[in-house]
Formats: C-alpha cells, sequence, structure tokens
C-alpha cells in the first residue's frame, strides 16, 4: 500500500477510535484523559466547551512551540491534530443519542473508553503520526531540566487528573486514573513489533 495512503487511513481510522471513546464512553460520567484532551473535557465539563474546538486552541501555543523548537514534531502533529479535532466535535452526538440505551456501567465505561482510545492511539503512532499536545510540551520540560519525559509526562497527566478530580468528584479522579492507565497498555500493545519492540515515535 502506497506509504502516504496508509498513513491517511491510520489519521481518520485512529482519529474515529479517539472520537468514539471520548463521546460515547467518557463524557456521558464525566471522565478524563490525560494532554491536552483532558484540558478540553474539563472546559466542556465546566462551560459546554466543543471538545474538539477547545483542543485545538489550546494546543495552538504548543504547536507554535513547536514550529520554533522541533519543526519535525510540528509537521507529524499537526493533520493529527486537525483531523482527530473534527472527528471529535463530528461524533458528539454519540454520548447523548447511543448511551442512554446501553446502560453501561461508569466503571465498564471508562475501561472501555480507554481500551478504544489506546488502539486510536497506537494506529497513529505505529504510522509516525501524533496529536501533538503535552507530549511535546513534556519533551521541552524534559530537555530544559534534564529530566526523563516519560517521567515528565506522568506528571502532566497527574494534574490535569487531578485537577478534574477535585472539580468535579472522586468518581471523577479514579475513573479518568482507569481510563488513562488501561489506554496506556493498549497504546503499548498497539505499538508493538514483533523483533522490534515497541514502535518509537519520531524524534523532533
Amino acid at each position: 500500500m502506497n506509504v502516504v495512503l496508509k498513513k491517511i487511513l491510520a489519521m481518520v481510522t485512529g482519529s474515529m477510535l479517539l472520537a468514539i471513546g471520548i463521546n460515547l464512553f467518557l463524557i456521558p460520567y464525566s471522565v478524563l484523559d490525560g494532554g491536552v484532551i483532558g484540558i478540553a473535557l474539563i472546559a466542556k465539563y465546566l462551560w459546554g466547551a466543543k471538545v474538539g474546538l477547545t483542543f485545538i486552541l489550546c494546543s495552538i501555543p504548543i504547536l507554535i512551540l513547536a514550529w520554533f523548537q522541533f519543526r519535525h514534531f510540528f509537521f507529524s502533529s499537526f493533520p493529527g491534530m486537525l483531523i482527530s479535532s473534527y472527528f471529535i466535535d463530528l461524533f458528539s452526538h454519540l454520548s447523548f443519542k447511543l448511551l442512554t440505551q446501553l446502560h453501561i456501567l461508569p466503571i465498564v465505561s471508562s475501561f472501555i473508553g480507554g481500551i478504544i482510545m489506546g488502539v486510536g492511539f497506537g494506529i497513529m503512532l505505529r504510522n509516525n503520526i501524533s496529536t501533538g499536545g503535552t507530549d511535546l510540551l513534556a519533551k521541552f520540560i524534559a530537555d530544559r531540566l534534564s529530566v526523563n519525559v516519560g517521567f515528565t509526562i506522568f506528571i502532566l497527566d497527574g494534574i490535569i487528573i487531578t485537577l478534574g478530580g477535585l472539580l468535579f468528584s472522586p468518581r471523577t479522579f479514579f475513573l479518568s486514573i482507569l481510563t488513562i492507565t488501561v489506554g496506556g497498555i493498549a497504546t503499548g500493545i498497539c505499538c508493538y513489533r514483533k523483533g522490534g519492540g515497541a514502535h518509537e515515535v519520531p524524534a523532533p
């Protein structure tokens, strides 16, 4: 398959899975994800803001940073961010029309949502596509402070999840922890390549 076509299919498929996971399984129970999507979800729960649009607006400062500091990361992240944001808002009706018929428990919904989103992220990362967000910010901080980038991402996500727990409820906090944990495992499995270990995200 043509490399460009493969990337486009991966971007669209991954973005649709993110949109389904967020709208159908996270939003109905006020569950958060990590990163900039988590910030966009907080804005959704507090003020009814559109998640996809807020995701773009919150990503602008990070993308500006990428343009000047990590130009390669900018070009690998910008298309993924736009397509993901588009599908997230396009599928926003899912949480209102479908979940009422499914009657899923909050913990089960968070678990399923985490898996679906993790697979979506994994499909994109496996094809060297990123949605940008706090991963880039974490790299910038890690480079400046000489700390591990994985640890930095963990701290940033922890701050966002904790803020959500303080603003909403302990249930939001614990369900969000479950979602990002399961999602991280699913992403890792999708990015695994036999004989080569986990697939590496292209370095800026």
